[in-house]
Protein backbone atom coordinates (compact mmCIF):
# COMPACT_ATOMS: atom_id res chain seq x y z
CA UNK A 1 0.00 0.00 0.00
CA UNK A 2 0.86 3.45 -0.64
CA UNK A 3 2.58 5.74 1.67
CA UNK A 4 0.48 9.01 2.58
CA UNK A 5 2.79 11.18 1.17
CA UNK A 6 2.59 9.24 -2.32
CA UNK A 7 -1.22 9.25 -1.75
CA UNK A 8 -1.03 12.87 -1.95
CA UNK A 9 1.57 13.40 -4.58
CA UNK A 10 -0.53 10.78 -6.90
CA UNK A 11 -3.71 12.72 -5.99
CA UNK A 12 -1.59 15.95 -6.94
CA UNK A 13 -0.59 14.68 -9.91
CA UNK A 14 -4.19 13.95 -11.29
CA UNK A 15 -5.82 16.87 -10.33
CA UNK A 16 -2.66 18.81 -12.86
CA UNK A 17 -4.26 16.20 -15.57
CA UNK A 18 -7.45 17.24 -15.17
CA UNK A 19 -7.09 20.65 -14.37
CA UNK A 20 -9.17 20.93 -11.35
CA UNK A 21 -7.60 23.89 -10.12
CA UNK A 22 -8.59 24.00 -6.48
CA UNK A 23 -7.33 19.98 -5.89
CA UNK A 24 -4.13 21.03 -7.25
CA UNK A 25 -3.67 24.05 -5.57
CA UNK A 26 -4.80 22.43 -2.09
CA UNK A 27 -2.31 19.55 -2.66
CA UNK A 28 0.25 21.77 -3.75
CA UNK A 29 0.10 23.94 -0.62
CA UNK A 30 0.16 20.49 1.75
CA UNK A 31 3.01 19.62 -0.06
CA UNK A 32 4.96 22.29 0.44
CA UNK A 33 3.91 22.20 4.28
CA UNK A 34 4.73 17.98 4.31
CA UNK A 35 8.30 19.38 2.76
CA UNK A 36 8.60 22.02 5.37
CA UNK A 37 8.29 19.58 8.44
CA UNK A 38 10.60 17.24 6.59
CA UNK A 39 13.25 19.68 6.07
CA UNK A 40 12.29 21.83 9.92
CA UNK A 41 13.10 17.92 11.29
CA UNK A 42 16.38 17.47 9.64
CA UNK A 43 17.46 20.60 10.02
CA UNK A 44 16.50 20.76 13.78
CA UNK A 45 17.82 17.47 15.13
CA UNK A 46 19.93 14.47 14.53
CA UNK A 47 19.52 12.71 11.25
CA UNK A 48 17.97 9.45 11.33
CA UNK A 49 18.99 8.63 7.84
CA UNK A 50 15.53 7.94 6.34
CA UNK A 51 14.35 10.68 3.41
CA UNK A 52 10.44 10.51 4.27
CA UNK A 53 8.28 10.73 6.62
CA UNK A 54 6.21 8.14 8.59
CA UNK A 55 2.16 8.53 7.72
CA UNK A 56 1.85 9.80 11.44
CA UNK A 57 4.07 12.49 11.01
CA UNK A 58 2.38 13.21 7.50
CA UNK A 59 -1.11 12.94 9.16
CA UNK A 60 -0.43 15.45 11.50
CA UNK A 61 0.73 17.83 8.85
CA UNK A 62 -2.60 17.26 7.41
CA UNK A 63 -4.42 17.80 10.37
CA UNK A 64 -2.67 20.70 11.28
CA UNK A 65 -3.61 22.49 7.30
CA UNK A 66 -6.97 20.83 7.98
CA UNK A 67 -7.49 22.74 11.33
CA UNK A 68 -6.29 26.33 9.68
CA UNK A 69 -9.16 25.22 7.14
CA UNK A 70 -11.90 25.17 9.66
CA UNK A 71 -10.78 27.94 11.96
CA UNK A 72 -10.84 30.27 8.39
CA UNK A 73 -14.13 29.31 7.76
CA UNK A 74 -15.39 29.98 11.12
CA UNK A 75 -13.52 33.50 10.70
CA UNK A 76 -14.81 34.17 6.98
CA UNK A 77 -18.47 33.48 7.92
CA UNK A 78 -18.19 35.24 11.37
CA UNK A 79 -17.02 38.41 8.88
CA UNK A 80 -20.16 37.78 6.48
CA UNK A 81 -17.58 36.59 3.72
CA UNK A 82 -19.81 33.43 2.53
CA UNK A 83 -17.76 33.80 -0.96
CA UNK A 84 -14.22 32.81 1.22
CA UNK A 85 -15.95 30.01 3.35
CA UNK A 86 -16.66 28.02 0.40
CA UNK A 87 -13.23 28.31 -1.29
CA UNK A 88 -12.11 27.37 2.57
CA UNK A 89 -14.59 24.36 2.78
CA UNK A 90 -13.73 23.20 -0.62
CA UNK A 91 -10.02 22.80 0.41
CA UNK A 92 -11.06 21.51 3.80
CA UNK A 93 -13.28 18.60 2.40
CA UNK A 94 -10.12 17.40 -0.19
CA UNK A 95 -7.46 17.24 2.94
CA UNK A 96 -10.23 15.34 5.02
CA UNK A 97 -9.76 12.64 2.13
CA UNK A 98 -6.16 11.86 3.66
CA UNK A 99 -7.51 11.90 7.20
CA UNK A 100 -9.28 8.72 8.84
CA UNK A 101 -13.18 9.02 9.15
CA UNK A 102 -14.26 11.05 12.52
CA UNK A 103 -15.74 9.86 15.44
CA UNK A 104 -19.29 9.98 15.82
CA UNK A 105 -20.40 11.92 19.31
CA UNK A 106 -21.06 8.53 20.38
CA UNK A 107 -17.95 7.12 19.66
CA UNK A 108 -16.15 9.86 21.05
CA UNK A 109 -18.27 9.63 24.33
CA UNK A 110 -17.25 6.08 24.75
CA UNK A 111 -13.66 6.84 24.70
CA UNK A 112 -13.93 9.31 26.56
CA UNK A 113 -15.56 7.34 29.73
CA UNK A 114 -13.17 4.62 29.14
CA UNK A 115 -9.84 7.02 29.26
CA UNK A 116 -11.43 8.64 32.06
CA UNK A 117 -12.31 5.12 34.27
CA UNK A 118 -8.40 4.18 33.26
CA UNK A 119 -6.81 7.04 34.38
CA UNK A 120 -9.10 7.37 37.55
CA UNK A 121 -10.08 10.75 37.48
CA UNK A 122 -13.06 11.87 39.25
CA UNK A 123 -12.90 15.84 39.66
CA UNK A 124 -12.40 18.40 36.69
CA UNK A 125 -8.58 19.02 38.50
CA UNK A 126 -7.75 15.61 37.05
CA UNK A 127 -9.19 16.68 33.43
CA UNK A 128 -5.36 17.15 32.18
CA UNK A 129 -4.44 13.83 33.39
CA UNK A 130 -7.72 12.14 31.47
CA UNK A 131 -6.57 14.73 28.23
CA UNK A 132 -2.92 13.73 28.60
CA UNK A 133 -4.14 10.01 28.05
CA UNK A 134 -6.90 10.45 25.42
CA UNK A 135 -5.24 12.46 22.60
CA UNK A 136 -2.98 9.56 21.82
CA UNK A 137 -6.80 7.85 21.16
CA UNK A 138 -8.39 10.34 19.23
CA UNK A 139 -5.49 11.92 17.32
CA UNK A 140 -6.93 12.86 13.78
CA UNK A 141 -10.17 11.60 14.44
CA UNK A 142 -11.84 14.28 16.89
CA UNK A 143 -10.72 18.05 17.69
CA UNK A 144 -9.21 18.63 21.01
CA UNK A 145 -11.93 21.32 21.53
CA UNK A 146 -14.52 19.04 21.60
CA UNK A 147 -13.05 16.63 23.52
CA UNK A 148 -11.94 18.81 26.14
CA UNK A 149 -15.62 20.13 26.95
CA UNK A 150 -16.52 16.47 26.56
CA UNK A 151 -14.11 15.91 29.28
CA UNK A 152 -15.28 19.26 31.09
CA UNK A 153 -18.97 17.94 31.02
CA UNK A 154 -18.70 14.82 32.35
CA UNK A 155 -15.94 15.20 34.90
CA UNK A 156 -17.86 18.33 36.14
Amino acid sequence: MATLIEQVTEQWKAAMRSGDTVRRDTLSGLRAAIKNVEINSRTGGASTGSTQMDDATVQQVIEREAKKRREAIEEYERLGRADRAVGERAELEILQEFLPAPLTDEELEAIVRQTISEVGAEHTAAMGKAMQALMPRIAGRADGKRAGALVRKLLG
